[in-house]
Parts: structure tokens; sequence; C-alpha cells
């Protein structure tokens, strides 16, 4: 029997869900999405008897959300806050995802600066 996709989930389902599954011991690596609740406000479990997490559909979306930021878009634990606090949708359609493609930009622009800076140190070095 399934739980329907609006029923609370256990976060060792949540961990299924994410596909993230300890390589060792291929159980539901559940301590990762608890190093996400500390650090991301945003999600907020039902905490039940016997100190219990159970996720409903949106804080799923959004633990979603993250891990597309932090592991496929490679962005830092800082950058993925700033996008999801720049984001008001929580849709993972990254193609129309303005404030990821922000993010990114500032980013690469960030780099190019620093780059920038480094070549005119080491031009005046040369002067």
């Amino acid at each position: 029997m399934n739980k329907s996709d609006d029923a609370y989930k256990s976060i060792s389902e949540v961990a299924k869900i994410l596909n993230l599954i300890s390589n060792k011991t291929g159980k539901p690596s559940t301590h990762t999405i608890r190093f996400w609740e500390k650090e991301f406000k945003i999600i907020k479990p039902t905490i039940l008897a016997g100190k219990r997490r159970y996720y409903n559909k949106r804080s799923i979306e959004i633990l979603k959300k993250i891990k597309f930021l932090l592991k496929n878009q490679g962005m830092t634990i800082k950058g993925a806050k700033k996008a999801l606090s720049d984001n008001n949708s929580f849709e993972l359609d990254d193609s129309s995802n303005k404030s990821i493609n922000t993010v990114k930009k500032s980013l690469d622009l960030r780099k190019k600066i620093s780059k920038i800076s480094r070549l005119v140190k080491e031009i005046k070095k040369l002067k």
C-alpha cells in the first residue's frame, strides 16, 4: 500500500525520494536532510512523538530544490540560500529559473573580476 502524494512522509522516505542513499550501507542517508534543516530555516518538518520528523509535500519540494541547487548546479550553501530567498516559486524547471541564472551570472562575474585583478597586479609587478 503506497502513501498518497499529499500524505506526510518520514525522513527515510524523503531520503529515498531524493535518492540520498549511502554508498556503503545502501540505506537512506537521513543525516544530509537533518543538516539541510539546520542550514535552511525554510524547511520545517512536523516533529511528532518520539522526535520523528514528517515532511509535507511543500517541504519535500523545497528539499528537491535544495538538492538540485547543491548537487546538480554545484552551488554553495550560501549561494543556494540566496537563490531560494530570491525565488518565490519552487518549481524545478531550471531553464526558467531566473534566480539560479542570476546567481550563476553573479558568480561568473566575480570570477572574472578576480582574474582581472590578478592580471593587473602581475602587470604592475612587471613595470
